[in-house]
């Protein structure tokens, strides 16, 4: 996918400026990715989870097509906004659920238990999603650096290029955000 980086940009900045043909010809070049970062969500869910990996990805495709307020920059940019799109589609769904179920109590737990994959991460993907929030509240390039990072899949430097910083900047303030988290996730247990 980095070989098409520029292609990517350029079809995102043509789409920008209202070139309905630029989304056509985008769509294929960024399906794939948008079904990996999909797949990588998806491994955390139950196997009866109502949205699938396909799904998935056709609600973003949906959500990206209908902001058109959004003026991308680059494809490290497109692929943040595509990922928290699908971490905002999988906690929503989560939300939904477990409010149906339980009256919308969240389970707390560690940082540890929301990063890996359990037989039940959707309590683990609202705690984690509540301290990212509450996170976002105190510093918001750090909440940034974790989406970017983890749900994103970016590596430091495309997470340096989003956020218009130095890559180690990014690394700093993804050690920082980690145990930030670490510690809000445990005082929740």
């Amino acid at each position: 996918m980095q070989g098409t980086s520029p292609q990517i940009t350029e079809l995102l900045l043509a789409w920008n400026g209202g070139d309905e043909q630029a989304l056509e010809r985008l769509i294929p070049l960024v399906h794939d990715e948008l079904h990996r970062l999909a797949h990588r969500y998806m491994a955390g869910e139950r196997s009866d989870h109502p949205l699938q990996t396909t799904a998935l990805v056709n609600e973003a495709y949906l959500r990206l097509v209908d902001s058109s307020r959004v003026r991308w920059q680059n494809r490290a940019h497109f692929f943040a906004v595509s990922a928290q799109l699908m971490r905002r589609i999988l906690v929503d769904a989560a939300r939904s659920r477990q409010k149906e179920k339980r009256g919308g109590d969240a389970i707390r737990v560690t940082f540890d238990e929301a990063l890996s994959i359990s037989h039940e991460p959707t309590p683990a993907l609202i705690a984690l999603d509540d301290a990212l929030k509450t996170l976002a509240a105190i510093d918001a390039r750090k909440s940034k650096v974790v989406e970017l990072r983890f749900f994103g899949g970016l590596s430091v430097d495309e997470t340096a290029e989003v956020l218009k910083v130095s890559s180690v900047t990014v690394m700093r303030d993804w050690a920082m955000a980690k145990a930030w988290l670490l510690r809000e996730l445990d005082t929740r247990r």
